[in-house]
């Protein structure tokens, strides 16, 4: 049976570079679509896993709070949630009141049970349903709809990811992160607030990920980053649900101090770039951590959300934040171009470089397949 399944999937991956040999890539009518986004915000983005934060960031406002109200992907899916401290760990349950749908905690605070100020109904902090006034004389009440939804919560180390109604499990889309650089101590990245920034961009949130997902256009587009990559070294590994792009060294000063325990021992690897679907982006490098999520703000507008963790700074070196600025800057411009030129109406789809975008490829079947395009 397992030698079975190996023979089935190095088949469906033979196929599939086949298929990257010919494919067009997504029409330019889908990023121009509003219909098409909206039907993604529930198609995709629902039922996907997101970055909520870490732990430190989600209790910085009130440390002592065990309730912390938090949104889901701002902007899109706009999901309001509880985050819940316990002795056991992490919870996490809608924040709607299951009477007439009133927020239900407004800001973080420490309770033993929440009260909607709307009509006083009261839940415990599993969620379940304790009280409601003026409900005595209902029939077959209360029901499980009176509890208060969970919200699957998953975590890795200090950063936690949630999920409105997930169509995979978090280890299918983080399982190779943590096996492959189980190395790190996750527990020594500090998230640092001036080296993090917010950065609006007017395109399509999928143009953004579509340049993210190929080395093409570095030497063309980014020179001075083009100076550190070996770019004939620069690889892409699909995953089931994402892909790593492995940025090789030009100097050794630059890349990781891997341990004997690393696949990739010997090495001189710069970068880890991981892109997890749809919309987060994980860059490894021997300083530290920047997390990249690509927060969609409608079916033209996209708010990227850079978010910095230093493990080692003196290991910066060539690495420094100016520059990696100086590349999002880069990045927005070209995205931008794609914005303006996907408006022709001479231009529909193009090709995949079989060599440089086997991700693109990648993220444009997943989105096909979560929409049923």
């Amino acid at each position: 049976m397992i030698e079975s399944d190996k023979t089935s999937k190095t088949l469906k991956v033979a196929a599939e570079k086949d298929m990257l040999l010919t494919a067009r890539t997504m029409p330019a009518s889908f990023y121009r679509s509003r219909e098409i986004y909206e039907r993604s915000c529930d198609e995709i983005f629902a039922r996907s896993w997101q970055f909520i934060g870490d732990t430190d960031t989600l209790t910085a406002a009130q440390p002592q709070a065990n309730v912390i109200p938090l949104t889901i992907l701002e902007g899109c899916l706009d999901e309001p949630c509880i985050l819940v401290k316990s002795a056991d760990g992490l919870a996490c349950h809608s924040n709607v009141c299951t009477h007439r749908g009133s927020v239900l905690v407004e800001k973080a605070c420490h309770v033993a049970s929440m009260r909607c100020r709307y009509h006083g109904r009261r839940f415990g902090l599993d969620g379940a349903y304790l009280s409601a006034p003026g409900f005595e004389k209902a029939e077959n009440f209360p029901g499980p709809e009176d509890n208060l939804a969970a919200i699957p919560l998953g975590s890795w180390g200090q950063f936690h990811f949630a999920a409105v109604n997930p169509a995979f499990a978090l280890d299918d889309l983080i399982g190779e992160i943590k096996e492959r650089l189980h190395f790190l101590p996750l527990a020594n990245f500090k998230f640092s607030p001036e080296l993090s920034r917010d950065y609006q961009i007017k395109a399509n949130w999928a143009l953004y990920v579509d340049n993210y997902l190929e080395g093409l256009h570095v030497p063309f587009v980014h020179p001075s980053l083009a100076t550190l990559l070996d770019t004939k070294a620069y690889r892409t590994e699909l995953l089931p649900y994402g892909n790593l792009q492995i940025g090789v060294a030009t100097n050794k000063d630059d890349a990781f101090d891997l341990p004997e325990s690393s696949k990739d021992y010997g090495q001189l690897i710069a970068a880890y770039y991981y892109w997890l679907y749809p919309n987060m982006m994980f860059n490894f490098y021997p300083w530290g951590l920047s997390i990249n999520v690509v927060m969609p703000q409608g079916y033209d507008a996209t708010l990227v959300r850079f978010l910095t963790y230093v493990w080692r700074p003196e290991r910066f070196g060539n690495y420094s934040v100016e520059g990696i600025t100086q590349t999002e800057i880069e990045d927005e411009e070209v995205v931008h171009a794609v914005q303006r030129g996907i408006q022709s109406r001479a231009y529909k789809s193009g090709r995949y470089s079989p060599t440089w975008e086997a991700g693109v490829y990648q993220f444009h079947q997943l989105i096909r397949k979560s929409l049923s395009l």
